[in-house]
């Protein structure tokens, strides 16, 4: 026999406080008054993947650990709810209920308001779109999904929750021209370039609030404003970390594809540890990102030749690169460079650079959107303070 789970007004108060602690502050009333007329439990689907301890998912279900699943329900930590198999046979996680502390910095930034029409790219379990529609209106709200498995189970929550925005199944990038214009568009994805629907179907002054990643770093959210030219500006947030979209994965990158077997590299040593580029410096991992194009990063803590290795590899080319580190000091690391474009000494530079600048934080980026024929292009820029 099981016991009572907790009572949705009760699970609810626990969860805002726990928002206002990660904010900082209370949460805003009119995003209260959302999240009090929308229960997230509605959302989830009975089967809930939860973090084990030893970095893998284990089952959380609702029919036999009910006091389990509500409690993780009214957590603010995001929760997976689906897997998907890779190339390789691997599984990973292909779609999330998204941190509710970060749902509600995304909508403050958002600042949508009854009347204001939005597209959502990336309806997920549904939740966001029903707090969207509690905000500005149902018939204002649009959800596009790529999923059709998602889809349908995002309508059937909204449609029990009360609230009906229209919820399409289609590609995100092309966004949704026939409810268009916008004057607010938010992606509970990342993207790595703005696709030009997005841009062409905000209005002027319009808000875009758009989680960012780079094949360096998957960290950051854009807070841009539609200009007149056609171009947004913005800024980075300092929260976000969300799935790529779909249409911008790598399958190099998905698979840790690295090119180097049987190839001759050239060979040196360096002072910057690895660590201080692929560590725990999100500033400077997004520094790095932002300013070399392509290059991703893995760790390899078994390699046969090294206590600890760091990886990089440009997905669209051929180069690579590996710093190794024996176990013992850390004045110096080998270095192995792979390919015509010499990866280690691209970050290296651009490190340097970010030292040089100051070591700015995430939100010290200025970011500049253009339309460029049929994408879109990116200018960055780090104000001097």
């Amino acid at each position: 026999m099981t016991s009572r789970p907790p009572m949705p007004d009760e699970a609810l108060g626990d969860l805002l406080d726990q928002i206002a602690e990660h904010l900082g502050s209370p949460v805003p009333a009119h995003l209260s008054a959302a999240l009090r007329a929308v229960p997230r439990h509605l959302f989830l689907p009975p089967t809930l993947w939860l973090r084990d301890g030893s970095g893998d998912y284990e089952p959380c279900e609702r029919e036999t650990a009910p006091e389990r699943w509500w409690r993780a329900a009214y957590r603010d930590v995001p929760l997976v709810t689906q897997f998907a198999e890779g190339p390789d046979g691997t599984r990973a996680p292909s779609s999330s209920a998204s941190m509710p502390s970060v749902v509600v910095r995304m909508l403050k930034a958002l600042d949508a308001r009854q009347g204001h029409s939005v597209l959502e790219i990336g309806t997920g379990t549904g939740f966001n779109a029903a707090l969207l529609s509690s905000l500005c209106g149902a018939e204002q709200v649009t959800s596009l999904d790529i999923d059709p498995e998602l889809t349908r189970r995002a309508q059937r929550a909204l449609k029990a929750s009360g609230q009906q925005p229209d919820v399409v199944c289609a590609d995100g990038a092309a966004g949704w021209r026939p409810n268009a214009p916008y004057d607010r568009i938010i992606a509970t994805c990342s993207v790595r370039t703005v696709p030009l629907p997005w841009l062409e179907q905000t209005v002027t002054g319009g808000r875009l609030v758009i989680p960012w990643d780079t094949p360096w770093c998957n960290y950051g959210t854009l807070l841009a404003t539609k200009q007149a030219d056609g171009t947004a500006e913005g800024s980075l947030a300092p929260y976000g970390s969300f799935m790529l979209m779909r249409a911008q994965q790598v399958d190099a990158e998905l698979r840790g594809d690295i090119p180097h077997a049987g190839r001759e590299p050239e060979r040196s040593t360096t002072s910057l540890s690895p660590w201080a580029v692929a560590g725990s410096d999100l500033d400077a991992q997004l520094y790095i990102g932002l300013r070399v194009p392509g290059a991703w990063h893995m760790w390899e803590t078994e390699p046969e030749s090294a206590h600890v290795r760091l990886w990089l590899a440009d997905g669209r080319t051929d180069s690579c690169a590996c710093v190794d580190y024996d176990g013992q000091q850390t004045s110096a690391f080998a270095v192995s460079q792979y390919g015509a474009r010499k990866l280690w000494d691209e970050v290296a530079r651009v490190y340097e650079e970010y030292v040089a600048v100051g070591r700015p934080g995430v939100d010290r980026h200025r970011l500049r959107i253009i339309p460029d024929g049929r994408s879109t292009r990116l200018e960055v820029s780090v104000p001097t303070a």
